[in-house]
């Protein structure tokens, strides 16, 4: 007959939180070790993709890692992926580029004397 394993936390359901495997001790006794959750990477805050170079753990855990972990060294490093933060300096640029445009064609109507 197969030995009978007690639980060790009070809480009796099998969720997310409450994972556990049975392992053999040194004693030969057979026990639950619960299982912590896995961590999930960070994501990107614009296209939802998984941030490179950025550790994966649970939430309190970052409060003891080095910054180096947490981030990259780029402008928005553990917020928004590579090629998000190229766009958003790429729009940047093309807007002021615009402005710039419209206010050379408003100069050049004022010298012409508002023809077209």
């Amino acid at each position: 007959m197969a030995q009978r394993v007690t639980l060790r936390k009070r809480q009796p359901y099998n969720t997310t939180s409450s994972r556990r495997r049975i392992v053999k001790t040194p004693g030969g006794v057979l026990r639950y070790h619960h299982i912590k959750k896995l961590p999930t990477a960070p994501k990107c805050g614009d296209c939802g993709s998984k941030l490179s170079g950025v550790v994966a753990l649970r939430p309190r855990q970052y409060a003891t890692v080095s910054k180096t972990k947490k981030h990259v060294s780029r402008a928005y490093g553990g917020s928004r992926c590579g090629g998000c933060v190229r766009a958003r300096i790429v729009r940047a640029f093309l807007i002021e580029e615009a402005k710039v445009v419209k206010r050379v064609i408003k100069s050049q109507q004022k010298a012409t004397g508002g023809r077209s």
